[in-house]
């Protein structure tokens, strides 16, 4: 059983894109839904939380006045996802029309006040962490703003083995998953929407080529699982991995650039086929701890609209 109906009592950051990669209907009619995320539900109540200046929680990637040495800043304790770099990557998600006013007021505003905690540069400049700076770089591509120099600076951290970490500065020389599909997400909006550079396009192929030749989630060295935690369905995904993340960017970069799926990713695509529920839905596994300005999903050991959307488009997309 394929439940779109379920799918689509929903909101219309979730109904659009039903319409739109599950039932193929025209473009005139899912751009009508999706022009609803501006004026209702999700889209509308993250657009209404926005700060005067263009940001939220008054902070880039922490609220303002955030404690470092406080509660929140316990290791374990999660952080707050309340914050302009959060909140754009959801709206993201959303598919809040990027040409929309109240879009492009955003992002003209984020450029003039917000500024990263690290070391105070202006938002669209980016920040250190290859982990932000991808996301930065999706945001930006997505809404129109000009990230090449965001882009440049990735290209140049990539490692020997193909990928991306943020604990490079730190001596780290392997890769991880997390960091790896967050710098892929941004080159390919880049390229989605500036067609990219020959630089940043060999860079995503060494970066697919990295999860791909680990089936998405073994370690190289000794084919076991390179963290559990892969194998389990996130969301909201945040800066985390997992393999149903993967697929998707592939689905993604795959009707992009007109190519047929690689038969590496036949294991997590069985592991996926494998979390149906009777139902036919798919539940969430669990969700980053920290504070958010509401939850889209109804928790963790529940179905997900957004992880059974995410797994039916994979799938629909594998099967040709």
């Amino acid at each position: 059983m394929i439940p779109t109906e379920w799918l689509l009592d929903s909101d219309p950051a979730i109904r659009w894109q039903v319409m739109r990669d599950l039932l193929d209907v025209t473009e005139t009619e899912w751009a009508a839904e999706r022009a609803r995320v501006e004026r209702e539900g999700w889209g509308a109540r993250l657009l209404a939380l926005e700060d005067e200046d263009g940001q939220w929680a008054g902070g880039a990637f922490f609220p303002s006045g955030f404690d470092f040495r406080g509660p929140e800043a316990e290791p374990g304790a999660g952080q707050p996802w309340t914050t302009t770099t959060h909140v754009l990557t959801q709206l993201r998600e959303f598919g809040l029309d990027p040409r929309s006013a109240r879009a492009q007021r955003a992002v003209e505003l984020i450029g003039v006040n917000s500024r990263w905690d690290e070391g105070g540069q202006p938002f669209w400049e980016g920040e250190v962490e290859p982990c932000i700076n991808g996301r930065t770089v999706a945001d930006g591509a997505y809404f129109g703003v000009e990230v090449r120099r965001i882009v440049d600076r990735l290209v140049g951290e990539r490692l020997k083995d193909g990928g991306w970490n943020c604990e490079a500065e730190n001596g780290s020389v392997r890769s991880s998953f997390d960091t790896t599909i967050n710098v892929l997400e941004g080159l390919l909006e880049y390229e989605r929407v500036t067609g990219g550079t020959p630089d940043s396009q060999a860079a995503r192929r060494s970066g697919e080529e990295y999860l791909l030749a680990r089936s998405l989630f073994r370690r190289l060295s000794t084919g076991e699982p390179a963290d559990e935690r892969y194998l389990r369905f996130i969301h909201p995904s945040r800066w985390f991995y997992d393999v149903l993340r993967g697929l998707d960017y592939f689905r993604s970069a795959g009707i992009l650039m007109a190519t047929s799926p690689d038969s590496r990713l036949a294991e997590p695509i069985e592991h996926v086929r494998s979390r149906r529920r009777d139902d036919g839905t798919w539940e969430l596994d669990w969700n980053p701890t920290g504070r958010a300005w509401f939850e889209v999903d109804d928790g963790p050991g529940k179905p997900s609209r957004w992880v059974t959307l995410r797994a039916l488009r994979v799938l629909r997309w594998w099967q040709g």
